[in-house]
């Protein structure tokens, strides 16, 4: 029996250590108290509102969770009782109080829970300041708190980022009620880029990078094209104009060369600078070897013809011995 009882005691505490742990993720995330123009409830009133946002990435439902504008309740001899009558709890009953990861909720002060179940009894004037609180469900753990500043007309006190701890007054141009702080269509580019690089050094070192790439690209394209370029000119001089020249410095080489020639043999000894001695000689070994050409060539036909003399002329008997 008592282990029993060990058990559930222990399941209770780690199911209402969980429920807070849960509970933390859960923030206050903007507050607007003069509504003249901005968000309207079910029935077409304009009032003071409160966002809730789950800053985690699990579903937590909100419902029994107490939302306070009364600072009295911060006295901690009050009893559970005595300070959650000085709340507004969330009611239960809507599927909009489950909510998911990184969802909004917009409560409406000034309420009567009757209205509809994001409408609470917490009180906020206009024009004055304001704080207001999330109590936990026990009425005893305070899971957040702000201190509004008072606010212009449509003014809100946000989060810089859901979640965050920085907070500040925006106009009524840029207030984000059930949305993600500073996701919307109606900030522009440029305050996106001042917002999230006040000082510039993220669109300096982005430009830089953009204009180093495209020195760099256009380097490689004008380098290549050099290249082809250089090339091309080449293939042209070798198909075109080498072999003319080549033919050109062969044709003259031949026409210097019958030039020369023809000169000697006109002029011989005259404008050859030949000495004529030399001159002699080599047409003297010229008919020398074409007698001896000719004197080797024969047609292997002895001829003999003959021949008269005066041997025969006296008789045989008058010979003197």
């Amino acid at each position: 029996m008592k282990k029993t009882i060990f058990l559930l005691f222990a399941l209770c505490a780690g199911s209402v250590s969980t429920f807070g742990q849960g509970a933390r993720n859960i923030k206050i995330n903007e507050v607007l108290t003069d509504n003249k123009a901005n968000l309207q409830d079910e029935y077409g009133n304009r009032g003071a509102w409160v966002e809730i946002a789950n800053t985690s990435f699990s579903t937590y439902n909100v419902r029994g969770m107490y939302i306070t504008t009364d600072r009295r309740v911060l006295d901690k001899a009050l009893s559970v009782n005595e300070r959650t009558a000085m709340m507004s709890c969330i009611p239960n009953g809507d599927s909009r109080t489950s909510m998911s990861a990184r969802e909004h909720v917009v409560f409406f002060l000034n309420g009567n829970p009757a209205q509809g179940s994001l409408h609470i009894s917490a009180k906020a004037e206009s024009g004055k300041p304001l704080w207001i609180a999330l109590y936990d469900g026990n009425g005893i753990d305070l899971i957040d708190s702000v201190s509004v500043p008072a606010l212009a007309a449509d003014q809100s006190f946000a989060r810089i980022k859901d979640g965050s701890d920085q907070w500040e007054v925006k106009s009524a141009g840029n207030v984000t009620p059930g949305i993600e702080n500073y996701v919307q269509a109606s900030e522009t580019k440029i305050a996106k880029i001042k917002r999230e690089d006040p000082h510039g050094f993220g669109i300096t070192v982005l430009s830089m990078g953009i204009v180093f790439f495209c020195l760099a690209l256009l380097y490689v394209f004008f380098r290549v094209l050099g290249l082809f370029m250089a090339h091309k000119q080449a293939l042209k001089k070798a198909g075109r104009i080498q072999p003319i020249k080549a033919a050109v410095k062969t044709g003259e080489k031949i026409a210097e060369t019958g030039h020369k020639t023809k000169v000697i043999l006109k002029d011989g000894l005259q404008t050859g600078g030949i000495d004529k001695e030399i001159y002699i000689a080599v047409i003297a070994m010229a008919l020398k070897q074409y007698e001896d050409d000719v004197h080797d060539i024969e047609s292997n036909i002895i001829t003999i013809r003959p021949h008269h003399t005066n041997w025969n002329m006296y008789p045989e008997e008058t010979i003197i011995p």
